[in-house]
């Protein structure tokens, strides 16, 4: 907004999850928040709703689909999905493709980039990662690490065709090297994990974060919980385990069997994560297998499991802001807020259906 006109968002301003963190009104001048009333605007436009910090995607891929890279109109119209559904802070969590170009573009959400995928090779899905042997390991996550918005993303297990199964990808000693120099270069480390035998070594080498981890087991759990790493379980994607086991099974059934019981634990895995004080994240995998603007499907799937529905809530919005370092409705933030028509703390069903989406102060939805 400019030349004097503002955004007036009335209703409930949901600052943050406590009760004394709601507030009548906000103001948006020049695409920025206010809690003051600006004085001698021309034009103001009302919003009147329960009004959220925009919703946080913490695990997606823009520029990606299941073959690879996909060109820029296709990343686009990924990124407008989740716009429209709400989505404005992303966390690429891997991709090969360039989407710097997005941040010009004020309309679009805003991207935390982790690089490429880095994978062992032969360990993964074909033309997504670079695949390397454990010696490169460090210099790929410098790479990745500079190239990156604080965060490098590891495949820390894949299906081992010899064994038939999954296994982790990466020796003690490699991941503690390449977490190292992560951490050196001022980056935090992710690692795709769906197994169980990855997790010890790399939670004890340092890492800072585990997607899926659908292998946590309960004597892993005081581990994560004490050392403060976080998890995006990605429960919308766990929910394909099923068709992915009945479509290996002829070939893998060893590794089939595997991800059935991965599957079939899968809420009391997060659910016991989040008991033991485990950071937990909304994530959904969008961008390989998965359409994009499916956070409000796995906030719900997360209170299926077993969350609270506000710190379900709470790990799409306010704290999943503050684990990444962007700001939610803060005096002088970028106004990227969701409007809903009802109370989304004592329903997140409502998060399906945005009344108004407003990205840089701009109604774009």
């Amino acid at each position: 907004m400019s030349d004097g006109a503002v955004l007036h968002v009335t209703g409930r301003v949901l600052v943050g999850p406590e009760d004394d963190d709601v507030r009548d009104e906000l103001w948006v001048i020049d695409g920025r928040i206010s809690y003051d009333r600006p004085a001698g605007a021309r034009d103001v436009r009302t919003v009147e709703g329960w009004a959220l910090p925009g919703l946080v995607d913490a695990h997606c891929h823009v520029g990606l689909d299941r073959h690879g890279a996909v060109p820029d109109d296709v990343a686009e119209r990924q990124a407008l999905a989740d716009r429209d559904a709400g989505a404005l802070l992303l966390r690429d969590a891997g991709s090969p493709s360039d989407t710097r170009w997005t941040d010009a573009r004020e309309d679009l959400p805003k991207i935390i980039r982790a690089g490429r995928h880095i994978a062992r090779t032969r360990r993964y899905i074909r033309d997504y990662a670079w695949e390397i042997e454990p010696g490169e390991l460090p210099a790929y996550v410098a790479q990745e690490a500079r190239r990156g918005d604080g965060w490098v993303k590891l495949v820390g297990d894949w299906i081992d065709r010899d064994l038939g199964d999954l296994a982790a990808c990466w020796p003690r000693e490699a991941a503690e090297a390449a977490i190292a120099e992560a951490h050196r270069l001022g980056a935090r480390v992710t690692a795709h994990c769906f197994a169980e035998d990855s997790l010890r070594d790399l939670v004890e080498a340092g890492i800072d974060c585990v997607e899926h981890a659908t292998g946590l087991t309960a004597d892993l759990v005081p581990l994560f919980a004490e050392r403060g790493v976080a998890i995006v379980p990605t429960l919308v994607n766990i929910a394909t385990f099923p068709d992915l086991a009945a479509g290996g099974e002829a070939k893998f059934p060893r590794w089939s069997a595997h991800i059935r019981r991965l599957h079939a634990r899968r809420y009391d895995t997060v659910r016991d994560a989040y008991d033991a004080g485990v950071p937990v994240f909304v994530g959904t995998d969008a961008g390989g297998t998965l359409p994009h603007g499916l956070a409000a499907a796995e906030v719900a799937e997360l209170v299926t499991a077993g969350l609270p529905p506000l710190r379900a809530l709470s790990a799409a919005t306010w704290a999943a802001r503050a684990w990444l370092g962007r700001p939610g409705l803060e005096e002088g933030a970028a106004a990227d807020l969701v409007v809903y028509e009802r109370d989304p703390r004592t329903d997140v069903r409502v998060l399906a259906a945005p009344a108004r989406v407003v990205l840089n102060g701009r109604v774009v939805g």
